[in-house]
């Protein structure tokens, strides 16, 4: 054999032994499956929420969102994600995120904390009262959507089981019925504090948005459009008669009836008014007298 040919030989050899060392030593250390780079990154992702790192967990788990679907953490990755843009203030895209899950999900044992995330994340976004109060009804809807199906009847009772079967555990620890049980009631008293929040929230939201009416009603007032003050007065009284602004609605809507000079229709508002509050007829006098002799001359 030419020593050139010799030469071309064993490099060859060499170089097929070196492929056969490689290939050994790559195959110790098996790449990583989508799922278990999943895993990686969500496990990332909550180390950074746990630190309150909320951005630099959103950046981890907005990578997620296409390589997360269709495993066992596709829910995990959605509900992390908008709990991080909740505590991040990006309200409008955690709002979106938790409404995602529930659409691709409905089943995710995220849901009732995702359905109540919703309505935090629309009350968060609920403007100033002279403002567009779009997120403030929406707020609204959500809470009640929260409180149709995910109700707690009786908060006493709940309180009660719940100190029944964890007492009930400390003497038998291992009867699977007090487990069950424990369990069950542990699950109705984690909604309580949130049930709770939402029947609160939504008298405030609506006097909100009664506020915001007379807002406007009173602007109106101001530019002398007396007959569009009272068409916002009306829906004050016709929506949020449980709110504090209606007497003052009703009120106004005399006002307006008065300075527009549709006396029969004030004499009829001034009856109404006086129905709901007899005790304003003294500071009323003057108007009803006001009315009586303007209407008697027609």
């Amino acid at each position: 054999m030419s020593v050139p040919r010799w030469f071309s030989h064993s490099v060859l050899i060499l170089f097929a032994i070196g492929s056969i060392m490689i290939s050994g030593c790559s195959s110790s250390k098996p790449a990583l499956t989508a799922t278990s780079r999943v895993a990686e990154g969500y496990g990332r992702a909550v180390n950074s929420y746990e630190k309150k790192d909320y951005d630099a967990a959103v950046l981890l788990l907005e990578s997620l969102l296409f390589t997360s679907r269709a495993t066992a953490l596709e829910d995990d990755v959605l509900f992390l994600l908008g709990k991080s843009y909740y505590y991040s203030g990006q309200y409008m895209l955690a709002s979106d995120m938790f409404t995602r899950l529930l659409r691709q999900m409905p089943s995710t044992p995220f849901a009732r904390t995702a359905q109540f995330m919703i309505a935090k994340s629309c009350e968060q976004l609920s403007a100033h009262f002279e403002l567009d109060q779009q997120y403030t009804s929406k707020a609204i809807e959500q809470f009640a959507l929260y409180l149709d199906i995910y109700p707690v009847t009786d908060s006493a009772k709940v309180s009660s089981d719940l100190e029944t079967y964890r007492s009930l555990l400390k003497l038998n620890p291992e009867n699977q019925s007090y487990k069950q049980n424990y369990a069950t009631a542990l699950a109705q008293f984690s909604r309580i504090d949130s049930v709770r929040y939402a029947a609160k929230a939504i008298p405030v939201l609506r006097e909100k948005l009664a506020k915001n009416l007379f807002f406007i009603a009173r602007q109106y007032v101001q530019l002398k459009k007396y007959k569009a003050a009272g068409i916002f007065y009306d829906e004050l009284i016709k929506r949020y008669s449980d709110t504090v602004y209606v007497r003052q609605a009703w009120s106004g809507k005399i006002d307006v009836l008065v300075k527009r000079q549709k006396w029969f229709d004030a004499g009829q508002a001034l009856d109404q008014y006086l129905q709901l509050y007899p005790d304003q007829k003294q500071q009323m006098h003057s108007v009803r007298e006001q009315i009586a002799k303007n209407f008697s001359k027609k």
